[in-house]
């Protein structure tokens, strides 16, 4: 018999009810928490777990062991909830069935290796609540139109008690309507505001660099970074530029004022964005199509007072105004001018607000909040779908599987 889920009197996509609420136990399976190397993931689920392990709640977090991140690993023993590695998802039904089964809920992440399998057995296992946390959801959606997600499949969707997704706005309406998602709540990327903050002011050097950028290498990306950044670089010679990231292929023509960084761990961001007067944000493709995306590293360096330049995506208003809070950029014109002004207090205005706005709704705790206040909520519901009475064709023949799912957004 197909359970029937009661779903709560509030709007459709209105964010998790934030307040207190009793200490819950939650497992976390997601990309990586262990490694920072080539993914956006880590930060953002650190941030959100030091939250939740601060409002009481205790945390486990399953991390496939894949020789990747584990030969770049950098923070192996968090102080803020245990974290546990599994070799194959047969082992979630043996070695980790406790951590799944007792928990008052669970999370899968988006581009966890083996994805599909995965979710099956959490949710022929799990007691509790059991949701979704797609930290790529423009780019999961255009995977699954194109028949290529190996992580997710259209067909679990609906098995979800819930689907917390990173970007907002009408891709939430989409998901419901059109994905069978029974509850699509907007989970927005955080910063941890403990370690990401300004530099001493009385101690804070001079920045090093007019404009910086931190992302990893993505095709669909480096057209606006050619833009944005190298472009301007040419016009402004005199000028001192970094980009810092891995993957980047090696026939790049950097100009020479141009300075290249590898991977830079999370515990020296803040010195990166200290060293820059700007910091340049680039939205990709899909996130671009969407709109609603704001990324962690905005969030990143607003916390640390550095103000932002980015390109322009729908739904930046709601988030960081124009002008007010960030300066939007359609073209290297745009930049020249920006970083020509040397004579106003533009720069310190932007970061001052930006700042203000990111203490006042953005931390890793202010996600917290709304992520467990959000599944206790469900928690009434989430007991009709139990796994004795789950009834989803959780297999089937259009289902992809693969542990290639490593380059995430």
């Amino acid at each position: 018999m197909t359970a029937t889920i009661a779903v709560p009197d509030v709007p459709s996509h209105a964010p998790s009810p934030v307040g207190d609420v009793p200490p819950m136990t939650i497992t976390i399976l997601g990309l990586s928490l262990s490694s920072s190397w080539g993914n956006g993931h880590a930060t953002t689920f650190r941030a959100l777990i030091r939250g939740l392990a601060a409002c009481g709640h205790s945390v486990t977090f399953l991390e496939r062991d894949v020789p990747w991140y584990a030969a770049a690993r950098d923070l192996s023993d968090p102080d803020f909830c245990r974290l546990a590695f599994y070799r194959h998802p047969s082992e979630l039904l043996t070695t980790h069935r406790a951590a799944i089964a007792n928990a008052d809920a669970v999370l899968v992440g988006s581009y966890v290796p083996d994805g599909i399998e995965v979710i099956r057995k959490v949710l022929t296992i799990a007691g509790g609540v059991v949701g979704f946390y797609d930290i790529d959801t423009p780019v999961t959606l255009g995977r699954l139109a194109r028949d290529d997600c190996d992580y997710l499949s259209r067909r679990l969707i609906p098995a979800f008690d819930v689907y917390f997704s990173f970007t907002g706005g009408p891709l939430l309406d989409r998901l419901e309507r059109q994905y069978g998602a029974r509850r699509a709540r907007p989970l927005y990327c955080a910063v941890d505001a403990t370690r990401y903050a300004p530099a001493d002011a009385a101690g804070a050097p001079q920045p090093l660099y007019d404009l910086g950028y931190l992302g990893t290498y993505s095709p669909d990306r480096q057209p606006a970074l050619d833009r944005l950044l190298i472009e301007p670089a040419r016009r402004m010679p005199d000028r001192r530029f970094i980009v810092a990231g891995p993957q980047y292929p090696a026939d790049i023509d950097w100009p020479a004022n141009v300075t290249r960084l590898d991977h830079v761990a999370p515990g020296d961001h803040p010195a990166l964005y200290a060293s820059l007067r700007y910091a340049l944000n680039i939205t990709r493709a899909d996130m671009l199509a969407t709109g609603w995306s704001p990324s962690v590293r905005l969030f990143e360096a607003a916390a640390c007072a550095t103000p932002v330049i980015t390109d322009p995506w729908d739904g930046i208003e709601a988030f960081f105004p124009e002008g007010e809070a960030i300066l939007v950029a359609r073209g290297a014109d745009d930049v020249v001018a920006a970083l020509s002004d040397h004579h106003s207090d533009t720069g310190r205005r932007l970061a001052t607000r930006a700042r203000a706005i990111v203490l006042d709704g953005h931390t890793g705790l202010h996600r917290a909040r709304e992520l467990a206040a959000g599944l206790w909520h469900l928690r009434p519901a989430a007991t009709v779908g139990k796994p004795e009475t789950r009834s989803l064709d959780l297999a089937g023949p259009t289902e992809r599987t693969g542990d290639e799912a490593h380059t995430p957004a």
